[in-house]
C-alpha cells in the first residue's frame, strides 16, 4: 500500500507540475521517472522494459525525414501554389490553405506542420494586409483535425496504434472517414466566422498573385530523393499488414536511406529531432508504468467498468467526451499514456471487444485538443510563433472560437462512433 501511494503521489504531483507549466514537462517527466526507480516503485530493468520503443523509434525517423525533406523547400512551394490558385482572394486561399494544413498533418506530425504553415501565413496575410489571427487559429484547429485521420498524424494515435497493435491502413479505413467529415464541416463553419473579415484589395491581391512558388524549391536533387525516400516509407506503412515489419523499422530504415543518399554529416540532420519531446516521452513511459505495476491503472479501469456496467456503447461514449475534456485542459499526450493501459484493463475486466474504444479515445484526445490554446503541443507552438510576431493570441480569445468548433466535431464523432461500432 505505501509503494501504491509513493507512486500515486509521484505521478499526481509530476501532472500537477506538468500543466502548471512551471517547469518544463520534460524536466518534470524525466525527474518523476527517475523518482518512481529510487524510491524502488520499479527497478531499472522494468522502467525500460515500460518505454515503448515502437513509438520512439517511428517518431525519431519522421523526425529525420522531415527534417532533411523540408530543406529542399516542398512543403513552402505547395502552401504558394495554393495562393496562386486562389488568385489572391482570402476566402479561397484561408480554405486551400486549411486543406492543406489537414493534410500535411495526416503525414506529418502537427508540430512540423505548423512550423510549416505559419511563416507562410504571416507572408499571405501581410501582402494581403488583413489580419493573420483567422489563418493562425485555422492552422491549429486543422492540423489536429488532420492529425486524427492516420496513424503518423499525431503522437496519441502513434501510443495507442503502438499500444494496441493497430496498423497504419487500420487508422485510414476507421478515421478519416469521420476526419475529413469534420473537416469540411470545420472549414465551413470558420468561412462562416470569418468571411468579414477575409477581405482585402486589387493591390493586395496583385502582392500575392506576383509569389513565384518555384523558387521555395531550393535543391531540386534532394527534393526528388525526399520524395522517393517519403513514397517508400508510406508504401512500407501500407503494406504492414503483408510484411509485419514494424513503423518503427520502417521510418528508421527510410531516415537511414535519406541520411545515405544525401551523404551530409549527419549530425546537422540529427539536430532536427525533437529530443526534448522524445525524452519527455520516455519519463512519461516510465511514470505511467510505476502507477500501472501497483494496480493504480487496474483499480481505475474497474471503477470505470462499475460506472459504466459493463456496456460498451456507455464507455465508448464516455472516454470520447472524457478524453476531449481532459485534452482541453491538459496536454493530450500525457493524458493519452495514462488511457492506454486503462482502456486494455477495460477489455481484461469486461470481455468487451474493445476496438471501438481506441477509436473514441483518438478522436477524443486529438480534436479536444484544438478547444484551449493549452491542449496541444501544436497549439502552443503557433501560439509562441503568433506572441514573437506582435500578434498575441490570448486565451479566452481562442476558446471563443475554438470551443463551439470542437463541440461540433465531437457531436459527429459521437454519431459516427455509434452508427459504425454501436448500433
Amino acid at each position: 500500500m505505501s509503494i501504491a501511494l509513493f507512486a500515486a503521489a509521484i505521478f499526481l504531483v509530476s501532472y500537477v507540475i506538468i500543466i502548471s507549466e512551471k517547469v518544463h514537462r520534460t524536466v518534470v517527466a524525466i525527474t518523476g521517472a527517475c523518482i518512481m526507480v529510487l524510491l524502488g516503485v520499479l527497478t531499472q530493468h522494468e522502467a525500460i522494459e515500460g518505454v515503448d520503443f515502437n513509438t520512439l523509434g517511428l517518431l525519431i525517423g519522421m523526425m529525420i525525414i522531415v527534417g532533411i525533406s523540408k530543406q529542399s523547400g516542398m512543403f513552402q512551394y505547395v502552401a504558394l501554389r495554393a495562393a496562386k490558385i486562389g488568385e489572391g482572394k482570402p476566402i479561397p486561399i484561408f480554405i486551400l490553405l486549411g486543406i492543406i494544413t489537414a493534410v500535411f498533418s495526416a503525414f506529418l506530425d502537427n508540430v512540423t506542420t505548423v512550423l510549416l504553415m505559419v511563416p507562410v501565413s504571416f507572408v499571405i496575410s501581410n501582402n494581403l494586409r488583413i489580419d493573420p489571427k483567422p489563418f493562425l487559429f485555422g492552422t491549429i484547429i486543422l492540423s489536429n483535425i488532420g492529425g486524427a485521420a492516420t496513424l503518423i498524424g499525431d503522437p496519441p494515435n502513434i501510443l495507442i496504434g503502438s499500444a494496441a497493435g493497430l496498423s497504419f491502413n487500420e487508422f485510414i479505413v476507421n478515421l478519416a472517414p469521420v476526419v475529413i467529415l469534420i473537416l469540411f464541416v470545420t472549414l465551413g463553419l470558420l468561412y462562416f466566422i470569418y468571411r468579414k473579415s477575409l477581405v482585402t484589395t486589387d493591390e493586395a491581391r496583385q502582392a500575392v498573385m506576383a509569389f513565384e512558388p518555384r523558387k521555395a524549391i531550393t535543391d531540386v536533387p534532394l527534393l526528388v530523393q525526399s520524395l522517393v525516400v517519403l513514397g517508400l516509407v508510406f508504401l512500407g506503412f501500407l503494406t504492414h499488414s503483408v510484411t509485419h515489419i514494424e513503423v518503427a523499422t520502417i521510418a528508421f530504415s527510410g531516415a537511414a536511406l535519406l541520411l545515405l543518399m544525401t551523404a551530409n554529416d549527419p549530425e546537422v540532420h540529427l539536430q532536427e529531432v525533437e529530443w526534448v519531446t522524445i525524452f519527455f516521452f520516455i519519463g512519461l513511459f516510465i511514470l505511467v508504468t510505476g502507477i500501472e505495476r501497483v494496480g493504480i491503472i487496474e483499480l481505475i479501469a474497474d471503477r470505470l467498468v462499475s460506472v459504466t456496467a459493463g456496456n460498451l456503447s456507455v464507455t465508448a461514449i464516455v472516454i470520447l467526451w472524457g478524453s476531449a475534456f481532459a485534452s482541453a485542459i491538459v496536454d493530450n499526450i500525457p493524458f493519452v499514456a495514462t488511457m492506454i493501459p486503462i482502456v486494455m484493463n477495460i477489455g481484461h475486466l469486461s470481455q468487451l471487444s474493445i476496438t471501438p474504444l481506441w477509436w473514441a479515445l483518438a478522436l477524443g484526445a486529438d480534436i479536444g485538443g484544438n478547444a484551449t490554446i493549452v491542449g496541444a503541443s501544436a497549439n502552443m507552438c503557433v501560439k509562441g510563433m503568433a506572441d514573437k510576431a506582435g500578434y498575441e493570441i490570448g486565451f479566452i480569445e481562442y476558446m471563443k472560437i475554438a470551443v463551439p468548433l470542437t463541440v461540433v466535431a465531437l457531436l459527429l464523432s459521437t454519431g459516427y462512433i455509434w452508427l459504425r461500432y454501436l448500433s
